[in-house]
């Protein structure tokens, strides 16, 4: 198991390889960093060419892992993504043929575009790290990650994701585009490197993300925090625009979030910032609003805003050791 201070160190080295790659990002690669640590899906939402398939794959590539894309259509049925057992002939025998889903790092590009029945083979996937097939439980590799994307605009011809699946992934993170310096840089390294592929350096070993994972959960989380959180996710229960408020695999990721936040920044505590960074992401996808405001984009994020400012928040008490800290209840 790595220490605190190696997990910082490996994974800020990681996100410097990806930004080799994805310029103008480092807060967006540092939130699917911490996903990957806390063991966690995620789900972009943002318009095409904005290089979520990019991040993907320089993720997979600076962590050592194996990757590979599905491109979801109407037409893609579950066997296309768990594969399955086909007859050999020659042996007179069904063989088993592995689908795309037995990978470290899967990209579900466009996953609203497949029918409700085909996104389902995912769900046993995500949430149980297996494939069951003929009645036989296959386990994936590990770890085994999806990063999935969709696009906001374009509704004809796509399937709404169920909020079953929704809720399995951890957070969902919008891209954005890169303002005029960043989008310069872009067009100089490209003329630069004179192809359109980034050559980038393997920074870890695959096992090691899991040691970096184990020694994650030894991140210490003060009761006042966890009640923080719980008070959080409540709160979106109680809200009159909120229909069905987060579940609690929502605060079970705010939690997984902030131990990997704080131990990306090189702490073995948990302070409020570190739930704090994460509430849009983790709550936003979870939220399901009244009917009448199921039209107006920005409800989610005010909901959580509202939350945010209207839940007390806990306050360091000054103390010379770290782990040892008390907490008071106070407003932030």
């Amino acid at each position: 198991m790595a220490d605190i201070r190696e997990v910082s160190e490996l994974s800020k080295k990681v996100i410097v390889e990806v930004e080799r790659a994805v310029i103008g990002k480092r807060d967006l690669l540092e939130k699917v960093m911490c996903a990957a640590l806390a063991g966690g899906h995620v789900l972009f939402e943002d318009f095409p060419g904005l290089g979520k398939t990019l991040i993907a794959r320089s993720f997979s590539t600076a962590l050592g892992l194996d990757f590979k894309r599905i491109q979801f259509t109407p037409d893609l049925l579950p066997g296309d993504i768990t594969g399955g057992y086909i007859f050999n002939r020659t042996k007179n025998k069904f063989e088993l043929r592995k689908g795309p889903v037995f990978t470290n790092v899967l990209l579900a590009d466009e996953i609203n575009r497949a029918s409700p029945k085909t996104q389902s083979a995912l769900l046993e996937a995500m949430q149980e790290g297996q494939v069951t097939l003929e009645g036989e439980t296959l386990p994936l590799p590990e770890p085994f990650i999806v990063l999935a994307t969709q696009n906001p605009i374009e509704y004809e011809g796509t399937f709404p994701l169920p909020e079953a699946q929704l809720d399995r992934f951890m957070v969902k993170l919008t891209v954005g585009y890169p303002n005029l310096d960043e989008e310069k840089e872009i067009l100089r390294r490209r003329r630069e490197r004179q192809q359109d592929e980034v050559a980038l350096m393997q920074v870890m070993k695959p096992k090691q993300l899991s040691a970096l994972r184990a020694s994650v959960e030894t991140v210490h989380v003060d009761a006042d925090i966890e009640s923080y959180i719980a008070a959080l996710v409540h709160a979106t229960r109680q809200d009159r625009r909120v229909s069905v408020g987060s579940s609690p695999r929502g605060s079970l990721a705010f939690l997984k979030l902030a131990r990997a936040n704080a131990a990306l920044e090189g702490r073995d505590y948990v302070i409020p910032d570190d739930v704090k960074r994460y509430a849009v992401p983790v709550l936003s996808h979870r939220l399901i609003l009244q009917p009448e405001y199921w039209m107006s984009k920005s409800v989610t994020t005010d909901i959580v805003d509202d939350v945010l400012e209207k839940t007390p928040v806990p306050v360091i008490a000054p103390s010379p050791q770290p782990l040892s800290q008390t907490w008071e209840r106070g407003k932030g």
